[in-house]
């Protein structure tokens, strides 16, 4: 019996279509990578990317380079991944803050979720209120008491669109609006600002264990339902007389939306095999981020949920960026 032209037809398209996902999955990748980091160097975010730079390229044996693109609350370096080639070449390690609110709060040329393909949450970030050791308050009641006595202009840094809304949010709920809010690139930078007594206080992704472990700032509260592990002895906000005031953000790697899936899978598998090894959890729960892994079904079901709720809040408060 003779074949079946249509059906011929019919099997070799299958079979070409079928190509570029076979050679995606051989060859990649075949040329080094580069991870977008949209906040200035020395904040937790660029610590953790490069943490994760290096264990990434040792398992894809390519190089991993991390690019800090900073600017406009994380939308530049962001919106550099979302117009990036789909090829698995171009990665965005985010937080939920440039991912989720900033699109909300600012004209972004991206949305939180289809401008990407999640390909895995890294940790779950926390924050912590930290002041200035000249500061004269050892408890959140006791900054705040020093607000209202106006005995001076007291400061608060902010690196990111999510921690200034949670300053603002602080402010409001305290009856303090007199504290000055200062806005800086990145992480990194708005706690070198409290370090060396530029601003009096921030709201830090605990990006500064090290100096409060050495005494340079003041930690008074996390903004967490429970304590915090890495600082057993610092009271919650709750606790210190405060509800409806825990909050917390995510790192996670991303890449452009139409990636292909075999890429997004290797990338996936690679990012669950790093999260498992010992030295990275210890790294990692050392500026207390608990890591979290996972496929990128459930990533993404996580951004879907944060630029609901963020975007909820704001409408809630009638937040304005700068405020």
């Amino acid at each position: 019996m003779q074949p079946n032209p249509r059906r011929r037809l019919m099997l070799c398209a299958a079979v070409l279509s079928a190509m570029p996902a076979l050679a995606w999955s051989d060859t990649y990748p075949s040329k080094p990578i580069r991870m977008v980091v949209p906040f200035a160097p020395g904040g937790a975010t660029d610590v953790v990317a490069r943490l994760i730079s290096q264990k990434l390229g040792e398992a894809l044996k390519q190089s991993v380079v991390v690019e800090n693109r900073p600017g406009a609350n994380g939308i530049i370096g962001t919106d550099v991944v979302a117009r990036a080639a789909p090829d698995g070449y171009t990665l965005l390690l985010n937080t939920a803050g440039a991912q989720t609110l900033s699109p909300v709060l600012y004209k972004a040329g991206y949305e939180p979720l289809k401008s990407f393909a999640p390909i895995s949450q890294i940790s779950n970030i926390g924050f912590v209120m930290v002041v200035h050791p000249s500061v004269p308050a050892r408890t959140v009641q006791e900054f705040v008491a020093l607000a209202k006595a106006k005995s001076r202009p007291l400061s608060l840094s902010a690196g990111s669109s999510m921690i200034e809304l949670i300053g603002a949010t602080f402010k409001s709920a305290a009856g303090t609006p007199d504290v000055v809010s200062v806005s800086y690139r990145g992480t990194g930078p708005q706690m070198q600002a409290v370090v060396s007594g530029e601003v009096d206080m921030t709201i830090d992704p605990f990006n500064g264990m090290a100096m409060i472990k050495a005494g340079k700032l003041r930690p008074l509260a996390v903004f967490a339902p429970k304590r915090s592990p890495a600082l057993p002895d610092v009271p919650t906000m709750q606790e210190a007389g405060f509800d409806g005031m825990a909050f917390n953000s995510w790192a996670g790697l991303l890449a452009p939306a139409g990636t292909p899936k075999e890429i997004v899978t290797r990338l996936n598998q690679e990012m669950n095999r790093i999260l498992a090894q010992p030295d990275i959890r210890q790294r990692l729960a050392a500026i207390d981020y608990e890591v979290v892994g996972g496929t990128p079904e459930q990533f993404a079901a996580i951004i879907a949920e944060d630029a609901a709720r963020w975007a909820k809040i704001v409408k809630d408060t009638n937040y304005k960026a700068g405020s």
